[in-house]
């Protein structure tokens, strides 16, 4: 009888510290917001700016948010119509999966559906082994992926976003995981950069797909678990997650009025709360919205004026005593070119013009001589060449006596 009260008492306890700092993580927000999630970033999908954050750099496991990346490969790696062969890897993944069976054989294209919108586990290791070769070979596309978007916090293990760890080629050991800041920038190359962005838009915003293995033997019905998608006007794309180590997690965007933003939520409770993603989303949303304009820096900031450059070395008669250039944007740049960045009200944008104090001869009309930078407070957004208006000859012995001769026949 007396373990039976040791269990209760120890019961209540885990309980108890359980909520009281799941109370506490909600209390201690910055900026009026209060969010559930441990890890949080709202960022700027056209810049990557990050907008809000807390703890947003902070390294935690991710869960089935994973499969945007094993998606996002997929799709710019693979043929979708080719027939996918299931191997006993993929059919020994635990739930959730479609219960796939050795020698199985579906479509890339279903697998992803099934990827993406119930987020079978079975399915990702499939698509990873079609990619890849093996899923540890599949791993390393993903974190050479990550590291060509700037995710230096990111290291990928499995393509369904299992808890794992390993010890990596350096001897250190390493989980499954990323940051908040890490998994929104994947989420903005998947549906701003990535040139099967249109493709990887239109699976995630599928709300049903049945499909069948090449027999048509097996039925799969797939439906979308991104509630939110319904959730908030102009609700774009997303994802969840969940697993024991990583808690409720999710990274979507959102497109409205002109502005995109894009979250990520890691470790936004454990269950019983299963919806409080949803809320902190709809917090972070609601805040971008709010608050942030999409503004074009570059012409927000206006046309840069010609800016001279002294050119040591060159021909100088026909000019001024010194040789010089007109540092300047070109015009076709000007009317093609956009630098959107959402700005808040307070913020403040600059420019700075980057040229050498002098050049020397030759230079070429058209020559790149330096740039202009932009920026949102301290952080540089984009740059701007700048080009020599003209052409100006280097001073030799030839040239030299070839004037004066002019000259003398004057």
């Amino acid at each position: 009888m007396r373990w039976k009260f040791r269990c209760l008492v120890l019961f209540f306890v885990l309980v108890y510290l359980f909520l009281f700092c799941d109370l506490q993580s909600l209390a201690e927000e910055k900026d009026g917001l209060k969010l559930y999630s441990q890890s949080a970033v709202l960022m700027d999908g056209y810049s990557g700016r990050v907008l809000y954050g807390k703890n947003e750099k902070q390294v935690r496991p991710m869960a089935s948010t994973t499969k945007i990346m094993t998606c996002i490969l997929a799709l710019e790696m693979g043929d979708l119509d080719d027939l996918v062969t299931a191997s006993s890897c993929a059919a020994s993944q635990p739930k959730v999966h479609m219960g796939v069976k050795k020698g199985e054989k579906y479509l890339l294209k279903d697998l992803l559906y099934g990827l993406m919108l119930e987020s079978y586990n079975d399915a990702a290791v499939m698509i990873a082994e079609y990619i890849g070769g093996t899923g540890k070979d599949f791993a390393r596309l993903m974190n050479k992926k990550a590291e060509d978007l700037g995710c230096r916090d990111t290291w990928f293990i499995t393509p369904n976003g299992l808890d794992a760890k390993e010890t990596d080629e350096t001897g250190k050991e390493r989980i499954h995981s990323t940051t908040a800041e890490d998994l929104a920038r994947i989420m903005v190359y998947c549906i701003q950069q990535s040139p099967k962005k249109e493709e990887f838009l239109k699976i995630t915003q599928t709300q049903d797909r049945t499909f069948y293995d090449s027999e048509n033997k097996h039925q799969i019905q797939c439906r979308n678990h991104n509630a939110f998608l319904t959730m908030m006007d102009g609700a774009l794309t997303g994802k969840t997650g969940f697993t024991g180590g990583a808690g409720y997690s999710y990274v979507g965007a959102l497109k409205k009025d002109g502005k995109l933003f894009v979250i990520a939520l890691l470790g936004c409770s454990w269950p019983p709360y299963k919806t409080r993603k949803w809320s902190d989303a709809g917090i972070l949303f609601s805040y971008g919205l709010k608050n942030y304009n999409k503004t074009d820096l570059y012409k927000h900031l206006g046309k840069t004026e010609p800016v001279p450059v002294k050119v040591e070395g060159g021909i100088c008669w026909g000019e001024e005593e010194k040789s010089f250039v007109l540092a300047k944007e070109r015009e076709i740049e000007l009317s093609q070119i956009e630098l959107s960045a959402l700005i808040k009200e307070g913020e403040k944008t600059r420019k700075k013009v980057i040229l050498p104090r002098k050049l020397d001869a030759p230079v070429r009309e058209g020559e790149k001589i330096g740039s202009v930078r932009y920026y949102i407070e301290d952080m540089l957004m984009g740059e701007l060449s700048l080009y020599s208006d003209r052409s100006v000859k280097k001073m030799d012995i030839l040239t030299a006596w070839g004037h004066v001769l002019s000259l003398w026949r004057i």
